[in-house]
């Protein structure tokens, strides 16, 4: 998603935090709007959230599914585009204005103006700030990389993409999510 610059006010981290804005994340001491979402781009982030949310309830595991939700990574607040809490987090959590660390997981869906270099740095940056689990979709290209801290696999059209730490057991057809 390419992210634009946003020319207002200056917020500190803290600021930014207790208050977030909406499709605004803050990114190295810069409000930056997340834009370039098309409608392709809503299609997938739905139904990926509809999927996760549906398997969370059959699978009775409990916690909440958030869409572009700010969280704080060790830097800077980034809005995830679909992101899974765990029932011990929400109990912990509850519901503030900004999670203070990365969801458990997470996925970003990559736009053809995005720089891939980008979107693997910030799946790191989710990694180091406590996520477990991280997807980048690459609807163009009918990729998902599915990033934990010790291995990444790919998920290409044809096959079914799997959950590998968090909800355990969730598995889609890439063509379908795709679709």
């Amino acid at each position: 998603m390419v992210a634009a610059t946003v020319a207002q006010k200056h917020f500190t981290l803290e600021e930014f935090t207790a208050n977030p804005l909406d499709q605004i994340e803050w990114v190295d001491g810069k409000l930056v709007e997340k834009d370039g979402v098309t409608v392709k781009h809503g299609k997938i982030q739905s139904r990926l959230g509809c999927a996760w949310a549906n398997y969370r309830t059959l699978s009775k595991n409990g916690g909440k599914l958030y869409i572009s939700p700010p969280c704080r990574t060790s830097r800077q607040i980034r809005r995830p585009d679909v992101a899974y809490l765990t029932p011990e987090l929400v109990a912990q959590f509850g519901n503030i204005a900004t999670l203070p660390q990365s969801f458990p997981l997470i996925a970003e869906i990559v736009s053809p103006t995005d720089i891939a270099e980008d979107v693997f740095l910030k799946a790191q940056e989710y990694l180091a700030s406590s996520c477990q689990e991280v997807w980048l979709v690459f609807p163009e290209s009918r990729l998902i990389f599915v990033i934990t801290q010790d291995r990444m696999l790919t998920f290409r059209a044809g096959e079914t993409a799997t959950t590998q730490q968090i909800l355990s057991g969730f598995s889609i057809e890439v063509d379908r999510l795709l679709a």
